[in-house]
């Protein structure tokens, strides 16, 4: 049965926007003292059916996990019904989370952004009438100029490498800029040897073209010829059963290479940034490295184009000085 509250906004629905309409609802809500369906569902649904939201919209477990352990850390810190949650609530527990954990920046902003997500989408669904983390904006941090691999770097790792999957790798990271996840689930047929491509799926399942170089297409012919194993996995694990090679697998060896080159921070995605660098360097279009390296928003490409600073001063000098 409709209440009165349904019934006054169902009639009114033609004649009113919709900015009207949640007006119209938050002041019969605070007057008529009327119960809404919304007051008997727990914080805990709220959240359970965020997730299954964003399941739909294709995000990747990893993002999901996320998304679950800090709304779930909020909601059990903040002890009020989402409806009541009010824009002090949510400074309060940024503070105070900061100051607990000793965090950074980065990391407190990381969780505005997904606790914005989380009250955008209840606001969308008109599970509440007003988002109250809408006033708190993204938090400033500094701007650090992250490293890259140079030429020499490049060379002594492959020269120095103590199996050919671990060269094919690097050239494979190096030459097409896709990411670690990218790259372990990469099958053997996904690869195009004749063109020099292959067909990655990157954040959110969204299907790319990436091509490398000829160094990448011959020691991936080599590691591949070399290889007793049916698995039909890219790379898999060097001992038997020659599993699937994990993510952290692929992060270990590239630890331990820089370790005993005396490489600082030798990672996945420091080769991800250092061709971006070096694509934007020879003078590739920010907007086709944007599409090598699947990024959803320029802004995000443009952070590359910022890194090596003997550019900039070599073109102060071409045309300026």
């Amino acid at each position: 049965m409709k209440t009165a509250i349904e019934t006054i906004l169902n009639e009114m629905q033609d004649y009113l926007s919709i900015a009207q309409m949640k007006q119209l609802q938050q002041c019969l809500i605070k007057n008529l003292n009327e119960k809404t369906p919304q007051d008997d569902i727990e914080n805990s649904q709220y959240l359970e059916l965020f997730i299954e939201a964003k399941s739909i919209e294709g995000c990747s477990k990893r993002t999901i996990q996320y998304y679950k352990v800090t709304i779930e850390n909020f909601l059990n810190t903040v002890t009020i019904p989402v409806r009541k949650i009010t824009t002090d609530n949510l400074r309060k527990y940024l503070s105070d989370y900061q100051k607990v954990n000793n965090c950074s920046r980065v990391t407190i902003d990381n969780i505005r952004r997904n606790l914005s997500s989380f009250f955008s989408w209840l606001e969308d669904e008109d599970y509440i009438l007003k988002n109250p983390i809408r006033r708190i904006h993204k938090i400033r941090t500094a701007t650090k100029v992250k490293e890259t691999f140079s030429d020499e770097h490049i060379e002594i790792m492959r020269d120095n490498c103590s199996c050919i999957r671990d060269l094919a790798i690097i050239d494979l990271l190096y030459s097409t800029g896709m990411r670690v996840g990218e790259l372990i689930h990469l099958n053997r047929n996904d690869i195009n040897f004749e063109d020099r491509e292959c067909i990655v799926y990157g954040k959110g399942n969204k299907e790319r073209r990436v091509y490398f170089d000829a160094k990448a297409k011959l020691h991936l012919q080599k590691y591949l010829n070399s290889r007793k194993d049916d698995n039909k996995a890219l790379f898999v694990s060097l001992d038997f059963p020659f599993n699937r090679l994990q993510i952290s697998g692929v992060e270990t060896r590239l630890r331990f290479l820089g370790r005993r080159l005396n490489i600082d921070r030798v990672h996945p995605h420091k080769f991800r940034r250092s061709m971006a660098t070096k694509a934007i360097d020879k003078g590739m279009p920010i907007e086709q490295v944007q599409k090598l390296l699947g990024h959803q928003q320029i802004d995000t490409t443009m952070h590359y184009a910022m890194v090596n600073q003997n550019n900039v001063k070599n073109s102060h000098k071409k045309y300026i000085a």
